[in-house]
């Protein structure tokens, strides 16, 4: 995306066999994508406020300021520019840094849209898309987090007032780390036990002010603040994390997100004739978001991976020759090539996801609520894979960059710090597995009564060719067949899948082998995901796409990705018996042909993402390749080289080497 006077991956750049502009857009997913988010990154870039290379220097008070003033020149700048609603969220995306606006348009204006009532919409919305209320999604709790219905704060309805009365009955009702809650917003979407006549009706949602709009104190009933620093540098301490307490506040009964269920003036709970099912939509909007970030993430710690590795050489000097660029050892092929892989085909699945989050919604409009299982354990499972493969990914491109990697110029460990905490929120991803496992147990036992699995179950409904195949691959060429790869891993899914439902059944109750199989179920879940993203990769390539040699160089990719896979999981492979070890080598011997085709393509496939220095926030990924001056340069600017004698020195460190020792007698 960036020039330079003088390109040190150049070199690397003119090796491409394909045509990297028409690479951009199959990533992006078209050319309007392209030129919007290029002109979001320039103009981010370009402008001096959006600066972000001091930030890990800046204690927390000062980080938190320049986080809030960035924030309000954003909202500026977007309605100056008069940005489009897609231009706007492109901006806010390269401003890269966490901050109170995330969960005010990421969370509390869909939960809003998705479970208020038209009424409800047309007064809350218009102020929060003008920015004149503030707000977050307030849920989790000191003492619960996953198990939702285990939340424990109230709201009471009191027919004398028309009011409900919102209540933290304990010290873990507290509410607990919603994001821009600490200090910034003005509103909530709270999260209570819905109780009337002393009957509790379960959890609902409830838009609740919290401070005032005049002096933006706290308002009568509300105790708030910041939960304190979290993991990093810098990383995800630009957010106000927040803790919260209500005595007995009391909001008026309209308050009540009533799209799916009511209070009525005279207390009684009805439940609306718009099905709860609705509520599915909003969860898969927020899930295909969550899996698309990791396609993000992942794609740039990659990125700076890829170039470094490039750039640095070590070993293998002979008769004055260079040394080995470290991008040419297989070892850092093996490890690095996977993790590429894989950005493209989080992007890819993620885009289908947003496909599905339509489909889904024009389903829900029709009152077809058929595939809504389907899609639920879908997106769980798909949020729950990409986020821990790129957590992991982030750390392991650290790895790959050696030692320089751990300095924060690298852009490494912020990144990590940033990203992690998606492996958590919006559902811990162990749960979110096993709800996919017992979907999947579910579907298992359908499977002779006629019901057809549908969606990315289909495959569940060819089960007796699927236990009873074997895999035909005689050469390690017939691992390049899509038929071949993508049979191999249905096989593994179904199979895994059934032998795990075997094995409950084995047990007194269903919920004992649950329990005491829930590692195996886990092991299920995951093939059951690996197999979607490889068949929306599979499809992916199917396209008619553009440009010299992308397609080749996509199938490539879909190839190291599938193939990687069968690398790492070949025990399941080969115990429930559709590959045989010869079959497994084979797989590991093309993988290997793989890489040597993605080497000559590795740059130009990282410099698609079209990141800009900016955005990559990292020495070791620049464009230009011109990396040891500038980490040299970067070294000087660190507040500890401010003084040539650090403070400090004449206290504690002059009378060490100025000492007399005597020597004691014993």
């Amino acid at each position: 995306m960036e020039g330079a006077a003088v390109d040190h991956l150049a070199h690397e750049r003119i090796r491409a066999e394909f045509d990297v502009e028409a690479m951009k857009i199959a990533w992006a997913g078209s050319k309007h994508a392209v030129d919007v988010a290029d002109r979001m990154a320039r103009l981010v870039a370009s402008d001096p406020v959006f600066k972000k290379d001091n930030r890990m220097m800046l204690g927390r008070k000062e980080l938190f300021k320049n986080t809030l003033r960035k924030s309000a020149h954003a909202w500026r700048r977007i309605n100056e520019l008069r940005l489009t609603e897609e231009e706007a969220s492109m901006l806010r995306i390269f401003v890269d840094e966490p901050g109170y606006v995330d969960l005010h348009w990421g969370m509390f204006v869909p939960a809003i849209k998705g479970q208020g009532t038209d009424e409800q919409q047309k007064k809350w919305l218009p102020l929060a898309y003008k920015m004149q209320i503030i707000g977050c999604y307030a849920q989790t709790e000191l003492g619960h987090g996953s198990n939702v219905q285990g939340l424990e704060t109230t709201a009471t309805f009191d027919p004398k007032t028309d009011e409900f009365i919102i209540h933290s009955p304990t010290l873990t009702s507290s509410k607990w780390w919603p994001g821009g809650l600490g200090k910034i917003s003005t509103h909530a979407v709270v999260y209570a036990r819905l109780i009337t006549d002393g009957k509790d009706h379960g959890i609902n949602g409830f838009i609740v002010q919290l401070r005032s709009l005049d002096d933006h104190s706290p308002l009568p009933g509300i105790v708030v603040g910041d939960i304190g620093t979290k993991f990093g540098n810098g990383a995800y301490n630009t957010m106000d994390n927040g803790v919260l307490q209500f005595d007995h506040v009391r909001i008026p009964r309209n308050q009540m997100l009533m799209r799916v269920s009511q209070v009525t003036r005279e207390g009684k709970f009805v439940q609306s004739d718009v099905p709860r099912q609705l509520l599915y939509g909003t969860m898969v909007y927020v899930r295909q978001t969550i899996v698309s970030d990791a396609s993000k993430a992942l794609s740039r710690a990659v990125c700076i991976a890829v170039r470094y590795s490039a750039v640095r050489r070590q070993f293998g000097s002979q008769d004055g020759c260079p040394e080995t660029q470290v991008i040419d050892y297989k070892t850092q092929q093996s490890r690095l090539f996977p993790l590429l892989a894989s950005a493209y085909a989080f992007r890819f699945v993620g885009e289908w996801l947003k496909w599905l989050y339509r489909d889904v919604t024009e389903r829900l409009q029709a009152n077809d609520f058929s595939t809504l299982p389907e899609a639920h354990a879908c997106t769980a499972g798909l949020k729950s894979l990409t986020t821990s493969v790129t957590a992991d990914g982030i750390e392991e491109c650290r790895k790959l960059c050696g030692g320089h990697g751990y300095l924060c110029s690298s852009g490494l460990p912020e990144l990590f710090a940033v990203y992690v905490p998606a492996c958590t929120y919006e559902g811990d991803n162990v749960v979110l597995l096993l709800q996919v496992a017992r979907f999947l147990m579910k579907t298992v036992s359908q499977l002779g009564s006629g019901k057809k699995p549908v969606g990315t179950t289909a495959y569940m409904g060819s089960v007796q060719h699927l236990m009873q195949s074997k895999c035909d691959v005689l050469t390690a060429e017939d691992w390049l067949k899509p038929s071949v790869i993508l049979e191999a891993f249905e096989a593994r899914a179904i199979r895994l899948a059934i032998n795990c439902a075997k094995n409950i059944s084995k047990f007194p109750s269903q919920e004992e082998g649950f329990s005491e199989l829930s590692a195996d179920l886990l092991e299920v879940a995951i093939a059951h995901c690996q197999l979607i993203i490889v068949s929306k990769f599979i499809n992916k390539v199917k396209e008619d796409i553009q440009g010299h040699g992308v397609k080749e160089l996509l199938q490539i990719l879909c190839n190291v990705y599938a193939l990687s896979l069968v690398h790492k999981h070949l025990g399941d492979f080969i115990s429930t018996g559709y590959i045989t070890p010869k079959q497994g080598a084979l797989a590991n011997e093309q993988l290997r042909f793989l890489y040597a085709q993605v080497r000559p393509n590795a740059v130009a496939l990282v410099d698609a993402f079209n990141y800009t220095d900016h955005y990559l926030g990292s020495i070791l990924g620049r464009y230009d390749g011109n990396v040891y001056p500038k980490l040299y340069e970067e070294a000087w600017k660190d507040p500890l080289n401010d003084t040539v004698v650090p403070d400090g020195y004449h206290e504690y460190v002059r009378p060490l080497l100025k000492q007399k020792f005597t020597v004691s007698r014993m």
